[in-house]
């Protein structure tokens, strides 16, 4: 499951459906927005203090408090939902139906560039997944289209991420992080893959922190019944 803007009770610049708790909108309302989603999805969500790294931490169970510090979660638990929020950012969603194993992971630039997805997908092995049975989505993001970024940033995710260096509309150097998480994850072992075609910046029916910050987040959701 991935929101968009819609459904909630933030107020601008958060609205409405805002779920992240660390960009300024009054908690109340981003507890309500949570509370709303959790009901939808009529499972527990646990979610994650992101800071753009790479740890992964495996879940068992419900929490009352966010998972601190990490971008990716990893459960075998079933009906344990796991949340990643973006704004433009790479939301990673992974599933291993035959072995009961998903992850949610948050690519950034940095996280991506150091190698998260691999980490969680090493976690999801780890527990008994098997990559030729995973499916992926990679979420709403900013399009290569929209992500101008220096020659030399580029370049140095270019050198760990293939596949990520590109060109602006404007044909200045930029980066499409899903098409180098894409290629990783085949050189990974993981085929199915899929790539949700929205452009946070482009699509105004989503927040995109490039786009219009200070702004909400987004929320992917993975979960197995």
């Amino acid at each position: 499951m991935i929101t968009t803007r819609a459904g909630g009770v933030s107020a601008p610049p958060f609205d409405t459906f805002n779920l992240g708790d660390h960009v300024g909108d009054d908690p109340a309302a981003v507890a309500a927005n949570r509370a709303r989603l959790a009901a939808t999805i009529g499972h527990p969500l646990v979610w994650m203090h992101q800071v753009h790294g790479d740890h992964v931490a495996v879940v068992e169970g419900p929490r009352k408090d966010a998972v601190a510090d990490t971008d990716a979660l990893v459960t075998a638990t079933p009906r344990l939902a796991l949340a990643v929020v973006t704004a433009d950012c790479v939301p990673v969603l992974m599933a291993d139906a035959r072995a009961g194993v998903v992850a949610a992971v948050h690519a950034g630039r940095v996280g991506a560039r150091d190698g998260v997805v691999a980490r969680a997908l090493e976690a999801m092995l780890a527990i008994g997944a098997h990559a030729e049975d995973i499916s992926a989505l990679l979420g709403p993001a900013v399009s290569g289209r929209n992500y101008e970024v220096p020659a030399e940033m580029a370049d140095e995710v270019e050198a760990t991420l293939p596949g990520s260096r590109t060109t602006t509309s404007a044909g200045t150097p930029a980066l499409d992080l899903r098409a180098g998480i894409a290629g990783q994850l085949k050189r990974l072992g993981v085929t199915a893959i899929d790539i949700d075609p929205r452009c946070t910046v482009a699509d105004t029916n989503l927040f995109s922190h490039r786009r219009s910050a200070p702004t909400g987040r987004l929320a992917s959701v993975v979960w197995m019944e």
